[in-house]
């Protein structure tokens, strides 16, 4: 780069000066002199400078965006969705009678509107026959949060949680009852499916689980998604009428799923 007679200007702070300078790559720009405790700065070639931030802000952006995937990753890990349900979105969920629309409108409000509704714990109920597409969609409000806010969510099925529980009584296990509790209370959202699976009368363990989760998310004001195959009248007798009313405090949501089994068609 060669460098000119240095010219004065009025045009820039005291003690700045500019002169004609090349860039072997860009041609000649205008070089500004700056005198800064004593010492001279020089410009370089703006063209150069611009190219060199634009290469800068894509690093970063990219950076940025490898994160947030991470993030995502370590977000949907953590949320034990099972592998058959881990693609389930809204756009994947096809709804072709006005019950399946409303369905799947509510829930997208509900997801949509979740800032709202993690403030005030408002609980959101997913009930009716199998094979209907409930699960799909509380999956999908799990993945939305997600995707769209820091919001955490978890997905489990009762009889996976009892399961676990159980476990922890034996010496061996590597968890405590309290731990497995703790991260089904913590989450922004939890989804709990297959409720009243089971024909039978839940025991006393069953109910006294499910209301130390239930009461432990009402306390923190912490929304829950119940999926059953029940409806609204026969829900309380499998959760408990405890658990029934911590849910419907503060406007609990209910969609019923009240059309045919949709199991082995696309969307479901």
């Amino acid at each position: 780069m060669r460098s000119e007679p240095v010219q004065t200007t009025p045009e820039f702070p005291p003690g700045t000066r500019i002169q004609p300078a090349d860039c072997d790559t860009h041609g000649e720009f205008e070089q500004k002199i700056f005198l800064v405790i004593g010492r001279e700065l020089k410009t370089g070639c703006p063209e150069c400078s611009r190219i060199a931030q634009e290469a800068t802000d894509e690093s970063e952006r990219q950076s940025k965006a490898l994160m947030l995937r991470m993030a995502m990753e370590r977000k949907l890990g953590s949320a034990l969705i099972p592998k058959r349900f881990a693609c389930k979105t809204f756009e994947g969920y096809v709804a072709t009678t006005a019950e399946q629309h409303k369905a799947l409108n509510t829930c997208r409000r509900y997801a949509g509107e979740f800032s709202q509704i993690a403030e005030s714990g408002r609980c959101l109920l997913l009930l009716g026959k199998p094979g209907t597409g409930k699960t799909h969609l509380s999956v999908a409000i799990a993945h939305e949060i997600m995707a769209r806010s820091s919001a955490t969510a978890v997905y489990r099925t009762v009889g996976a949680v009892l399961q676990a529980i159980r476990a922890t009584y034996d010496r061996t296990s590597a968890q405590s009852e309290s731990q497995i509790l703790s991260s089904l209370v913590s989450p922004s959202l939890l989804v709990l499916d297959e409720i009243g699976v089971s024909k039978e009368k839940p025991s006393d363990f069953e109910l006294t689980t499910l209301f130390a989760i239930i009461n432990g998310r009402y306390e923190e004001q912490r929304p829950t998604v119940i999926v059953s195959n029940l409806d609204a009248k026969a829900l309380p007798a499998a959760i408990g009428e405890r658990c029934a009313d911590r849910l419907r405090e503060g406007g609990v949501i209910v969609i019923p799923f009240e059309w045919e089994s949709q199991r082995g068609k696309e969307g479901f």
